[in-house]
């Protein structure tokens, strides 16, 4: 039967067929994320300017990074709260060697070893000792906590470190952030493996049910492995762009990231596979968190204010995903 014969036009059966319960749980945080870019960028003067669309990529881009790595652990239903402190490591011991005459490769590879490392100790804790990864994360953040601050004394270490590592965070190529670019090119390199490669599709099996995962002949324990160590290669990746970008190392300069790379992996899993973690959800949750901070900052909010709306936004990702679908991630 027609659209014309029953008397509906075809623009209302697309905006019933939009508001089936399906779409709305895929695309709802979408539409909140377009409605507050769109209220920004009404209320606050210099939001729409290019130089401040720049700043908010620049600014997501640690972020993301730590983010999609946290989107490995997820898939495959393991949570790393060392990330944060990874990121700390990583922001010290980079410079650190730089400071030390240590050529810039080297040193960056130091810093993807400190990640090899630390996601490798993980992963032995989770999977053969046997410690709930909730558990043995929280624990070893703790250990690499201790760590960036004996390497330093506590200290910040400032000067000496070659321009060629500066411009890794500071650098602009046509006037587009450098580190914009590498954000971009790690969420596409995450999301082909992810979503492209059995890689990707067995780390979402193991995540999705282990038992049917082993009976199907994937090695679960390898890609939960896997998982865990990519969650802390892209955490120290994330600690060496940081501290380009600040042209320092500081010791406690990643906490941070724990809590607001948590937050962008759960409201990136209210949207397109509602209770998935996806590496694009991930992005648009750094993106809703990004618009966040730099609207309320020109707004002249305090920090404080900032905290208590991510904490509610947590708290809101978690509930709709509790109650959209079985979130069980110990």
């Amino acid at each position: 039967m027609s659209s014309a014969s029953t008397g509906t036009a075809p623009s209302q059966e697309l905006v019933l067929g939009f508001l089936r319960k399906d779409h709305i749980q895929r695309y709802s945080t979408l539409v909140v994320l377009v409605l507050m870019f769109v209220i920004f960028a009404a209320t606050v003067d210099r939001f729409l300017q290019p130089q401040n669309l720049l700043n908010i990529a620049q600014q997501i881009s640690i972020l993301t990074i730590v983010g999609v790595g946290l989107t490995f652990g997820f898939a495959a239903r393991e949570m790393d709260l060392s990330v944060g402190f990874a990121v700390g490591l990583a922001g010290i011991l980079v410079p650190l060697l730089l400071t030390k005459d240590v050529a810039l490769p080297l040193a960056l590879l130091a810093g993807v070893g400190a990640g090899l490392v630390i996601g490798g100790i993980n992963a032995v804790l989770v999977t053969i000792i046997g410690i709930p990864s909730l558990i043995a994360t929280l624990a070893t953040a703790s250990i690499l906590f201790g760590i960036s601050f004996l390497l330093t004394g506590g200290r910040a270490i400032y000067g000496g470190l070659p321009e060629a590592y500066l411009w890794l965070g500071q650098g602009r190529i046509g006037g587009f952030p450098v580190l914009a670019m590498l954000m971009l090119i790690a969420v596409a390199l995450a999301w082909f493996v992810m979503e492209r490669t059995v890689f990707g599709r067995y780390i979402y099996a193991v995540g999705g049910n282990r038992k049917a995962a082993e009976l199907s002949g994937i090695n679960v324990r390898f890609y939960r492995i896997a998982a865990l160590v990519v969650c802390s290669v892209f955490a120290t990746v994330a600690g060496m762009l940081l501290a380009s970008r600040l042209g320092s190392g500081q010791p406690n300069a990643g906490e941070r990231y724990l809590l607001d790379g948590l937050a962008t992996v759960f409201i990136g899993m209210t949207m397109l596979r509602p209770g998935t973690s996806t590496v694009v959800g991930t992005f648009f949750g750094a993106l809703f968190i990004g618009i966040i901070n730099n609207g309320l900052n020109l707004l002249g909010m305090d920090t404080y204010i900032q905290s208590i709306v991510k904490g509610i936004i947590i708290l809101t990702a978690v509930a709709i995903v509790s109650r959209t679908t079985k979130l069980n991630l110990l």
